[in-house]
């Protein structure tokens, strides 16, 4: 709480997200969403970058290496990424997400088990793959 007043300060003066950031020892910036003029490149950029910190944290390396694998395609990487029940989805830009269908999703195993390739979030099957190589080869 005593830092609170600090990261105010910085905010209520116009500091940059980076400077406010460092004024604070708990997580006030995710990286989400931190666009100032909404440009779909950074917007999609921004996501990636929460994509990979939360995934980092969440214990289950599978989908972890799912976002870190997909992430380093570059076809992938320029398509908006999100996440519904822990399947990663790509939309062809951050404001077109729910108003039109997604390209691929991909589950991710919990522990052993295949990678799961769906046409949308929560469409039928399309593919049951072992590797997350096949998977993201398949999603591209």
């Amino acid at each position: 709480m005593r830092e609170l007043p600090r990261v105010i300060r910085g905010w209520a003066e116009g500091a940059p997200l980076e400077q406010i950031g460092q004024a604070a020892s708990f997580d006030l910036l995710t990286g989400r969403f931190e666009v100032p003029d909404n440009n779909p490149t950074d917007v999609t950029a921004s996501e990636w970058q929460w994509m990979r910190k939360e995934a980092a944290t969440v214990g289950w390396p599978q989908y972890q290496a799912l976002i870190e694998t997909a992430h380093a395609e570059p076809k992938l990487r320029k398509l908006y990424p999100y996440t519904s029940h822990w399947a990663l989805g790509f939309a062809a830009a951050p404001d077109v997400l729910y108003n039109t269908l997604t390209f691929v999703s991909i589950e991710s195993p919990r522990g052993t088990g295949d990678y799961t390739i769906r046409q949308w979030s929560n469409g039928p099957p399309l593919h049951h793959v072992t590797t997350l190589a096949e998977a993201v080869a398949i999603a591209v």
